[in-house]
């Protein structure tokens, strides 16, 4: 059942379906933790604490950076705040730090909902329910943004879950993800281009972390039979942290936390970012949603322990 705390994220909402055990926090909608007998899938965060690196948060209506928090639509400039001030960016959008709103729960599912207020930065009326389920075969998010505004909305969403490696050693664990592709990036973490994925950066077959820093964007993935793209995080016992994602979304965001502001959490686990859009698409439009009133953006991506 739900539980109202003075927790920083806000109410914990909590399900479960066999040994399959998550927390949704009120705070981003975020998965806080998500556990398969115990053992942790998501690297989560103590309950009395603030998330150390956008654990599990919803990102909309932008994910990763967006160059100096400006951007324009159809002639129209905007500027939102820049939150990342050491790189001039505004980082993950407007939702994360935003308290949802239950609409439903129970035992194994929860649904969140937001309706984002328009601001002079981004005036668009959007409304987002984000449903958490737990089955047999893990845990499934299932996101719906509608436009309840009159103008078309710019758009993009991504989530970031950070893969656990039950405390292992980051170095001693190896990571796999389905993409060919590598986005290339300046100084700022900004796009400016693409190139096939090698060296360390190919992780199409389980690469040994040990000296890999990464903080990266891929395109061009791959997709098992199911249609399903996956990024795996193989911990020295054989057991496997891994994310999905549909043909909803075919962009990942890959960081091993090496800089992460939070000293303590750096190297503890493997951001897996399924994401519709890459960085700065408000501004390339690249891959960005231009989403027309009335119209509604729907996205599928899920976890497991293998």
């Amino acid at each position: 059942m739900s539980v109202n705390t003075h927790a920083p994220s806000g109410t914990q909402v909590r399900i479960a379906h066999g040994e399959h055990a998550a927390t949704i926090t009120e705070v981003g909608a975020a998965v806080r933790e998500y556990t398969v007998g115990g053992r942790p899938v998501f690297t989560s965060f103590p309950e009395d604490e603030v998330a150390p690196a956008f654990n599990g948060a919803v990102l909309l209506p932008w994910p990763n950076r967006l160059r100096d928090g400006a951007y324009e639509v159809d002639g129209t400039a905007y500027q939102v705040p820049v939150s990342e001030p050491d790189r001039g960016t505004a980082l993950h959008g407007l939702a994360c730090w935003q308290r949802w709103v239950v609409v439903e729960h129970d035992a194994s599912a929860a649904t969140l909902e937001l309706h984002l207020p328009p601001s002079p930065g981004y005036p668009f009326d959007l409304v987002t329910r984000v449903t958490y389920s737990l089955d047999d075969a893990g845990l499934r998010v299932h996101v719906r943004t509608t436009n309840v505004g009159a103008a078309t909305a710019p758009y993009g969403i991504g989530f970031h879950p950070w893969l656990s490696a039950d405390g292992a050693n980051l170095d001693e664990c190896t990571l796999r993800l389905d993409a060919a592709t590598r986005v290339t990036t300046d100084e700022r973490l900004l796009p400016t281009g693409t190139e096939p994925a090698a060296g360390s950066y190919d992780l199409r077959e389980p690469r040994l972390l040990a000296g890999v820093d990464l903080d990266d964007a891929y395109v061009d993935v791959l997709r098992d039979a199911d249609g399903l793209s996956w990024m795996r995080l193989a911990a020295p016992d054989g057991r496997t942290s891994a994310v999905w994602m549909d043909g909803s979304m075919d962009t990942w965001q890959v960081c091993t936390g090496d800089h992460v502001g939070d000293v303590a959490f750096r190297r503890s686990g493997v951001a897996a970012e399924p994401m519709s859009c890459i960085a700065d698409a408000f501004r390339t439009g690249e891959r960005l949603v231009r989403l027309e009133p009335g119209v509604s953006h729907e996205v599928t991506w899920g976890a497991t322990l293998l």
